[in-house]
């Protein structure tokens, strides 16, 4: 019986589940933003929070150690240390936002994206090139 426990379970095999969360929450320290399912989400958020405030609270090597047994990828572990612990320095919890999207077609499971909060979202604009009109008037 699950009485009075709090965190969020996946209902897969142990390794299975272990191994997903490790790959989500890599995915969203690299890219920022990651599409998955609503009850995926809800465990990956305080995971991320304990991650960069372990990277603020503890001391360089022992943070990187911490979260190197946790993710997957080496690049995650330095963008969390050069990016995001100066970028939440003054934030304490609720890095994560979580954005409904809809229903998966294939299933009909809750979608959401899961984006990480005062990212710099740069968006360059295109100009089109403008085209010469020549009129009659100006072919005298």
């Amino acid at each position: 019986m699950r009485h009075r426990k709090t965190t969020r379970r996946l209902n897969y095999k142990p390794q299975l589940a272990r191994m997903m969360t490790r790959n989500l929450l890599t995915s969203l320290l690299l890219y920022e933003s990651i599409r998955t399912t609503q009850k995926r989400a809800k465990v990956i958020q305080p995971l991320v929070d304990k991650l960069i405030t372990a990277a603020r609270n503890k001391s360089a090597t022992l943070a990187i150690r911490h979260i190197n047994a946790v993710v997957t990828d080496k690049n995650a572990c330095r963008k969390i240390m050069e990016v995001f612990k100066p970028r939440y320095a003054k934030r304490t919890s609720g890095l994560t936002r979580i954005i409904a999207v809809g229903a998966r077609l294939g299933d009909g499971a809750k979608m959401v994206d899961l984006t990480m909060m005062d990212r710099d979202i740069v968006v360059e604009k295109v100009e089109k090139p403008v085209k010469k009109t020549t009129s009659a008037s100006s072919k005298k």
